[in-house]
């Protein structure tokens, strides 16, 4: 059972449709950059609890989680009302092992996120590591629509800090824009459109993959890799991908 601390949140900006982020002002102790915390609010006399991705390295503070509202659920519409103010309740640690320490050291470092898993690899992309160990990093961001590409701002000082090492791209699968790729982002990877933007090819030798985000992306992407000599990262046994599902 988790232990928790008391927060109030100190920011809050609504991106798009159901796209928000909250900033929380709580005593978390340290994490890693990866790991994800619960937070939670009292709902009619129950304290009910999600896990969200930290947003923010693990040397910043505030705290911050970037979330879609979901209508019917019982905490995000809950989430989403709230103001600067507002109390909330954090975990008392956090957790999982989506981290950087769990990803081999290879020339490149992919990075795939769907929807508001892009949130996680911010928090990593704003430490040293990534740019410690890999060569290039190259973050493929999937979303429905133009609305949905937040965090512009965080993005253009990472690539403005790393102009030669850092590449950004992204996906539309509902709009036409100059400057995304149209389609999902397993089928840009089969056609080769992701590769071409990056420059450079996926594989077993210079490659390892992180995957966040939708369930279905993940499956097909893991599916893509393996039928290309790829396998899933083990403790015991080195691979070439990690994953993280959100729904």
């Amino acid at each position: 059972m988790s232990e928790w601390i008391e927060g109030t949140v100190c920011g809050k900006r609504h991106w798009s449709q159901a796209l928000y982020s909250l900033q929380i002002d709580a005593p978390l102790p340290d994490f890693s950059a990866g790991q994800y915390v619960k937070v939670a609010l009292e709902v009619d006399g129950e304290r009910i609890g999600r896990p969200y991705s930290l947003v923010n390295a693990p040397n910043e503070r505030p705290l911050e989680i970037y979330f879609n509202e979901i209508p019917e659920g019982p905490l995000t519409p809950r989430l989403s009302d709230l103001s600067v103010g507002d109390r909330v309740w954090v975990a008392n640690k956090a957790g999982g092992i989506f981290t950087l320490d769990n990803v081999v050291s290879r020339r490149h470092l992919w990075m795939l996120a769907t929807g508001t898993a892009l949130g996680v690899y911010l928090s990593m992309l704003k430490t040293d590591a990534p740019w410690e160990r890999f060569e290039r990093v190259i973050l493929v961001h999937g979303a429905r629509n133009a609305g949905e590409l937040s965090y512009s701002e965080t993005l253009a000082e990472i690539q403005a800090a790393h102009e030669d090492t850092f590449t950004y791209i992204c996906a539309l699968t509902r709009d036409d824009s100059e400057i995304a790729l149209q389609g999902r982002i397993t089928h840009l990877l089969q056609d080769g459109s992701i590769q071409r933007a990056a420059g450079t090819e996926i594989n077993a030798d210079d490659s390892h993959l992180m995957l966040c985000g939708n369930s279905a992306m993940i499956k097909d992407v893991r599916a893509w890799l393996e039928a290309h000599g790829m396998r899933r990262h083990k403790r015991q046994q080195p691979g070439h991908y990690t994953t993280e599902q959100y729904h």
